[in-house]
């Protein structure tokens, strides 16, 4: 059996503005600090043999953080990058709104069809990250190990490791800065999943996404890649 938790970034500019950051190599801010100790404690008695991230800087500094007590290689692997936002990078969700009601309503409503101008299909980024996750598990046979990604790339995985098509995205619940999934592969390779999403070592003043918003659909916009 091999194990790989999946830990989302900390707070980044792009969460912290609430503009969409993609692969834009935007660095951490706002709680990030706070974050990266407490993500770090909790996984302080993992025993990973490995610790693998996407090469932006707010997921390798959340390895970095989570490496502290483990003094491992962090391996770097472009396919855990996050989904190409394209035009909309850098892009606020309140112009995306004005500007492009009907994408955003796909985005929202039918996540699994959604592909923004000039950037990668949610089908690409679940393929990129899916062949990444299998890649690991068979190298890393019986095992413990870490990935570090992002929201949209991590959501598209468990949807996935569960064995559920993309038309069935918005099953997933969207992650919180710094969270935590967990997917064990048998001798087989086939998933499962035994972790999803746990922010439990996140205080409510400490999130992007639960601090000061009831409303659902805002909460959405907010997760933004």
């Amino acid at each position: 059996m091999t194990t790989i938790y999946f830990v989302r970034h900390c707070e980044a500019e792009g969460n912290t503005q609430g503009v969409l950051q993609g692969h834009s190599d935007c660095d951490i801010s706002g709680n990030s600090a706070k974050q990266l100790d407490l993500v770090g404690l909790r996984l302080r008695n993992e025993p990973f043999s490995a610790i693998y991230s996407s090469p932006l800087r707010r997921a390798m500094k959340t390895a970095q953080a989570i490496n502290q007590y483990h003094n491992l290689a962090i391996q770097a692997d472009s396919r855990l990058i996050e989904i190409d936002m394209g035009n909309w990078e850098g892009v606020s969700w309140e112009q995306i709104s004005q500007d492009s009601p009907e994408m955003l309503k796909i985005w929202e409503e039918t996540p699994g069809d959604f592909q923004a101008p000039g950037g990668e299909s949610i089908r690409q980024v679940s393929d990129r990250i899916w062949g990444c996750v299998t890649d690991i598990a068979r190298k890393n046979p019986g095992k413990t190990v870490c990935a570090v990604s992002h929201g949209c790339a991590i959501r598209t995985m468990l949807c996935r490791a569960l064995g559920k098509p993309l038309s069935r995205l918005n099953d997933i619940p969207w992650c919180d800065n710094t969270g935590v999934s967990a997917v064990e592969f048998d001798e087989n390779g086939k998933p499962h999943v035994t972790m999803m999403n746990d922010a439990s070592h996140i205080p409510p003043e400490l999130s992007v996404y639960r601090r000061g918003s009831s409303n659902e659909s805002e909460t959405i916009k907010d997760v933004a890649p």
